[in-house]
């Protein structure tokens, strides 16, 4: 089942994808929803983040391939940063360009997971009940910021300007990433395709894992790292991270911030 949020008659709403259309349901998307006999064609719905984290997660070096390739060892533990709220963006949301010098500006396509329970010190198991589907995301990153300063690796800031934490389009309950692919294209052009089953710590076991430290919500989103491929993105750049199975994210990078 895909779910997705929207702004439907001036105020938030809750749809099921079927097809070229969407149905409109009422309540809450982790406890209960009723659907209403309204239908609208999937052309015309103003896109929302389809669920709305108290934090986003992310996962660095998780993917053999990239680390392979960086000459980076496999980490004993999940390592991790947190992108701000106010990062959060949308499917077809445009993503700002930063105000002053950040230096350059990548795209990293990712997976991500949406908890549907809360999780404190589960275990990989019973992690697997907590969550509640999978999205697409695109970790957004001023990649030279993150060592601008040699004293203190500034991740925080470079993963969380406006428009800078984009996942959607919808969130996939019945989904299996061990048999799938992600592909990012920049203009058109292919730049990421990777196994989602090269990861070091799967969807599950970083659950767990990630309970032990803090409390996961319902809603909470947890990006899994990225693969080969990541460049930068020039202004006006058309981005489209796609999963099958799940659907295909698409920004454009190059609206300056207000």
């Amino acid at each position: 089942m895909k779910w997705l949020r929207m702004r439907l008659d001036g105020r938030e709403a809750l749809g099921l994808l079927d097809g070229d259309e969407v149905w409109v349901h009422e309540g809450d998307l982790f406890t209960s929803l009723t659907p209403t006999s309204r239908r609208i064609p999937l052309a015309e719905v103003d896109w929302l983040t389809p669920c709305q984290p108290s934090k986003m997660i992310a996962l660095w070096n998780n993917f053999a391939a990239a680390a392979e390739k960086n000459g980076w060892s496999r980490p004993a533990e999940p390592l991790y940063f947190l992108k701000a709220p106010s990062s959060f963006a949308a499917h077809r949301q445009a993503i700002p360009v930063p105000r002053g010098e950040v230096g350059r500006v990548a795209y990293e396509g990712e997976l991500a997971v949406v908890i549907g329970r809360r999780a404190r010190a589960v275990t990989p198991d019973q992690a697997r009940a907590h969550i509640f589907g999978y999205t697409c995301a695109n970790d957004v990153t001023a990649m030279e910021l993150i060592t601008r300063d040699a004293s203190f690796p500034q991740w925080a800031r470079a993963k969380s300007f406006d428009g800078f934490g984009v996942f959607g389009p919808v969130i996939e309950t019945d989904f299996d990433p061990a048999g799938a692919s992600l592909r990012t294209t920049v203009a058109g052009r292919e730049r990421q395709n990777y196994p989602l089953a090269d990861m070091f710590f799967g969807p599950a076991e970083l659950v767990s894992r990630l309970s032990q430290d803090m409390t996961l919500e319902p809603g909470d989103v947890i990006l899994c790292g990225t693969s080969l491929g990541v460049l930068p993105m020039k202004p006006g750049s058309a981005v489209a991270v796609a999963i099958d199975g799940i659907g295909t994210l698409e920004n454009v990078y190059g609206e300056d911030a207000a």
